[in-house]
């Protein structure tokens, strides 16, 4: 692949790849901490400000739905003027977000719109913005590796980007149970904007130098014409539905069963819950990329990760005590981190030059129709049958990411040409 230089003339050979990892890695860890905010405050937060728990469901989504509306759009606009004012445009408009759920606080100051309403604008307004941080992340990693590292470092920009929604869900149960919610949600838009100043100070600009830009139409052509794309995004729609199904959920779950930590109240317990499984997640996703470089076959990593996500959820649902809980969300946030590394960097793999952000953006159109749905499902069902029991039946999706892994990757994976060049 050759690329041309970025608007300062600086060709990407010029780039080290360590620099352009640590970049994105602090700006996509930043931007999702004021995401992840929201999840185990607003569910509390709703009956407060008279939000009903279907609303509070669609609230918890709607960013998955506008970025699953924009990611293949942002793909189109990154292949096509790079990456570098795409992401920091995202970056702002991620950081100010949080800012909105201060307002929501105080509805008399927006005219026009009440809580519910200035709720489900600031998370329209973090979907848009993460839609091109996600998209370009993945392909500026993609343009700068070949198919020897590319596992490793995009399981360090995973990691990043993994650890920043997960944590802030930690901050928004610890720092809510401490200081109230005003609080978080300031901490959050504050991180949100320190990502913004990171990416303008230190992003770079990777352009792919393509003869024929791919047309949005073309995309189910592209899509259809290699089986491995459908199954790597059907594995990251499952892992995305049961996780934010799970994450969204586990406040509830815990104030149900009486789970309780010391003086903290179910908001603290969970943001515990999610804070181990967020830390598992983080080593296996330094872990298993870094592993697939090793193997002709990287689909054969995700196997023991959705095995593992799938014990995990079984644990939760038959054993709803404090340490069970706590270990099954361990096994959750491995089985979550093991699976996304290997499979984007297969998919960098056999993605055409022309088309690495859109099909980057294509991956996450899966993953966020997953984390749309898992909210929306997941309150109603759990309030149906009990959420022990939705966790439990949620193992049957994985087990089906399973079959889809072994029935396509691992039948097609061998051989797939790489004819990136590298900046390591």
């Amino acid at each position: 692949m050759s690329r041309g230089p970025d608007a300062g003339g600086r060709s990407d050979s010029d780039v080290n790849i360590r620099y352009v990892v640590a970049s994105l890695v602090a700006g996509v860890f930043f931007g999702g901490l004021g995401g992840g905010v929201a999840y185990p405050t607003l569910p509390n937060l709703g009956p407060i400000l008279g939000i009903t728990p279907f609303l509070v469901g669609i609230i918890l989504s709607t960013n998955g739905f506008v970025r699953l509306v924009a990611n293949t759009p942002a793909g189109q606009i990154i292949d096509a003027m790079g990456s570098r004012r795409p992401m920091i445009a995202g970056f702002l408009v991620q950081g100010l977000a949080p800012f909105g759920y201060v307002l929501a606080l105080h509805p008399d100051l927006v005219p026009l719109l009440d809580s519910a309403g200035i709720f489900l604008v600031a998370r329209a307004m973090w979907g848009l913005g993460s839609a091109f941080v996600f998209v370009g992340a993945f392909s500026t990693i993609t343009h700068v590796t070949t198919r020897e590292n590319r596992g490793k470092w995009v399981g360090y920009m995973r990691g990043g980007q993994s650890l920043g929604f997960p944590t802030g869900t930690v901050v928004g149960g610890l720092v809510t149970d401490t200081f109230g919610y005003e609080a978080a949600f300031l901490v959050a838009g504050t991180f949100g904007l320190l990502a913004a100043i990171v990416a303008v100070a230190v992003l770079p600009n990777i352009v792919a130098d393509v003869s024929t830009a791919a047309r949005l139409r073309d995309l189910p052509a592209v899509v259809a014409s290699d089986p491995r794309i459908l199954s790597i995004g059907g594995v990251n729609f499952v892992v995305r539905f049961v996780y934010v199904a799970i994450l969204s959920t586990i406040v509830v779950f815990a104030g149900n069963y009486g789970i309780r930590i010391g003086s903290f109240s179910a908001v603290g317990v969970s943001g515990a819950m999610m804070a181990v499984s967020v830390l598992a997640m983080s080593v296996t996703t330094l872990v298993t990329g870094r592993y697939s470089d090793t193997l002709s076959r990287r689909g054969l990593v995700t196997l023991p990760a959705l095995g593992a996500l799938a014990l995990g959820l079984a644990i939760v649902g038959l054993f709803p005590t404090l340490y069970t809980t706590l270990l099954g969300m361990a096994l959750i946030g491995a089985g979550v981190g093991g699976t996304s590394p290997p499979l984007l960097a297969l998919l960098g793999d056999i993605s055409p030059d022309d088309q690495v952000g859109k099909l980057g953006g294509v991956y996450n159109v899966f993953g966020d129709l997953g984390a749309t749905l898992g909210p929306v499902v997941a309150f109603p069902v759990g309030a149906a049958i009990g959420y022990d029991l939705s966790y439990l039946l949620s193992t049957v999706f994985v087990f089906v990411a399973v079959a889809s892994v072994v029935v396509t990757l691992l039948g097609t994976e061998t051989g797939a040409e790489d004819t990136t060049t590298s900046a390591d």
